[in-house]
């Protein structure tokens, strides 16, 4: 067993991959099979060879590709097919043609499957899971039993489910995993069977939980309290239906709840940046607010908070967020105050006092802007700007000032409509005039605040808009307006800037505006080689 002995087995290229919109090629298998194994998990699921044609590739390449440190590969697979002699079954031989030194089989356990869905007797079932574990076992294999529906099984027939855990640790199964494959049952459920099964048969436990009645990773910590030494679960809970558990937040709740020390301390601290570099592989995001590893799992927003943040971090926080790689992040809001401008300023490199007028005067313009539709939230850049003004740390002569700007659009009568936007501006000391055209009159404004500023800053050349959300803003019967978020990248750096106006135009202008001053004021990284993220996204909410 793995130190602190409890098991970690991960199954994001097999059962992850089930969920809606994760199709990962070979080589995304790979880079996400290597971000696993340096965050330390013992065990990684790479897929089902001889079914999936993908995966029998995975585990072919793997061989010469892979070089895990840390973790063993497991291949994925069922038991042989009734009444079929086990070396005359293709999947198996499929099991051992993938060279996985581990082997993960599929069996049932609920009488109901047994008789409805394999269509054959109860006893030939055990006999198909004995006879496959012993004959992988003997080639040299480690295997693990996943029973299948586990606990509706055993709520069905406790006596058969009982038989297939000691059918298969007698043909000599590592660990045979309680599945909770429906993903209905509770703890205090699934902590008594763990229990009740271990008492009765002796065998190593594990645990596999899916998230369906939203208690996937409380089930996998009541049986690993109940004496499962095997979890299994997949990157960000991703899976069918709801999901699997989550298994960074069950290693960080194994090692900060627990006391199990299931990774080291500095694979704890890379639980984050492991957890976003599967999201970019992926591509498929989880929850903002996951727990451990989200960008909101410390992200503190109301006043009263900041006050006490201010004092102690603890107060606020259940655990240190540096442990997981994860920071405290403050949101500046009308519901904040002095506290939270002052948490906000050190977050931005700023000594300032929450009693100093300048936070006095900075709480006051936020509450009065977000009054109007501003919302700071999710603008750091904004806000940035705005506590500049108050510190008085802005240069005495602006960067730049645009007096008019103009935007038209036109169509031909074949082709997509162009935009052309035209600028009046002061750059330093100054007069000049930008013209830039794009496919939309927002890209337009953007090409001609570059082709106004780029000369005497070329760094700017290298800025990515990578989005703007627009959102409608009404206050009973009065006019309509937007608020409109807009996100620049430079390099692996990133930013928002908000704007509100009366046409969403306007709003995304300003926004447009206050990117590029923070960029010039120094907010933007310095100079890195490599070419900015060319991929834009525009969305209205």
């Amino acid at each position: 067993m793995a130190e602190g002995g409890t098991e970690l087995y991960d199954t994001t290229l097999r059962d992850g991959s089930q969920q809606k919109g994760m199709t990962l090629t070979v080589d995304e298998k790979l880079a996400v099979a290597r971000l696993l194994d340096a965050v330390g998990v013992d065990y990684i699921e790479g897929g089902w060879p001889g079914a999936v044609p993908r995966d029998t590739e995975f585990f072919h390449r793997a061989r010469t590709e892979l070089g895990l440190r840390n973790a063993r590969l497991a291949a994925f697979g069922s038991t042989r097919r009734p009444g079929i002699a086990v070396p005359d079954d293709p999947q198996v031989r499929a099991l051992l043609v993938s060279e996985a030194p581990v082997i993960t089989l599929v069996g049932k356990s609920h009488t109901g499957h047994v008789e409805r869905a394999l269509h054959t007797t109860l006893a030939e079932n055990l006999a198909m899971i004995g006879s496959t574990v012993r004959h992988l076992v003997g080639a040299g294999r480690t295997v693990f039993l996943d029973a299948e529906h586990y606990f509706d099984g055993y709520r069905l027939n406790p006596n058969y489910a009982l038989e297939v855990v000691h059918t298969a640790a007698e043909a000599g199964a590592r660990a045979v995993v309680l599945c909770d494959t429906n993903g209905g049952h509770l703890p205090d459920e699934v902590g008594r069977v763990v229990a009740e099964t271990r008492a009765a048969t002796g065998a190593a436990l594990g645990i596999h939980c899916h998230d369906d009645s939203g208690c996937a990773v409380a089930n996998t910590l009541a049986a690993t309290d109940a004496g499962a030494v095997h979890v299994q679960g997949t990157a960000h809970g991703y899976g069918e239906r709801c999901g699997n558990a989550d298994l960074f937040t069950v290693i960080a709740n194994l090692v900060l709840k627990r006391g199990r020390p299931v990774v080291t301390p500095d694979q704890l601290a890379a639980l984050t940046g492991t957890a976003a570099a599967v999201t970019a592989v992926t591509g498929v995001r989880p929850r903002a607010a996951a727990p451990y590893v989200g960008a909101l799992a410390f992200t503190h927003k109301a006043g009263l908070h900041a006050s006490a943040l201010r004092v102690d971090p603890g107060l606020y926080q259940h655990t240190d967020p540096a442990l997981l790689g994860n920071t405290m992040r403050t949101l500046v809001s009308d519901m904040g105050g002095r506290s939270s401008v002052a948490l906000k300023a050190r977050e931005l490199g700023h000594d300032v006092a929450a009693g100093s007028e300048a936070a006095t005067r900075a709480a006051a313009r936020v509450k009065h802007l977000e009054n109007l539709g501003y919302s700071f939230e999710s603008a750091d850049a904004s806000f940035a700007l705005l506590l500049h003004e108050e510190l008085g740390t802005e240069p005495a002569v602006p960067p730049f000032t645009v007096d008019t700007w103009q935007v038209t659009t036109a169509q031909g009568a074949a082709g997509p409509a162009r935009s052309q936007a035209t600028l009046h501006a002061r750059v330093g000391t100054a007069d000049r005039t930008a013209t830039g055209t794009g496919d939309t009159p927002v890209t337009a404004l953007d090409a001609a605040l570059r082709q106004l500023l780029t000369p005497g800053h070329p760094r700017l050349d290298r800025l990515v808009m990578t989005g703007h959300e627009i959102r409608a803003l009404t206050s009973g019967d009065g006019p309509t307006t937007f608020r409109v978020l807009v996100s620049y990248r430079d390099g692996d750096r990133s930013w928002s800037t908000v704007g509100v106006g009366p046409d969403t135009l306007t709003a995304t202008w300003q926004a447009q505006l206050d990117a590029m001053r923070y960029a010039l004021l120094g907010g933007a990284p310095a100079e890195t080689p490599g070419r900015p993220a060319p991929a834009a996204s525009f969305a209205v909410a």
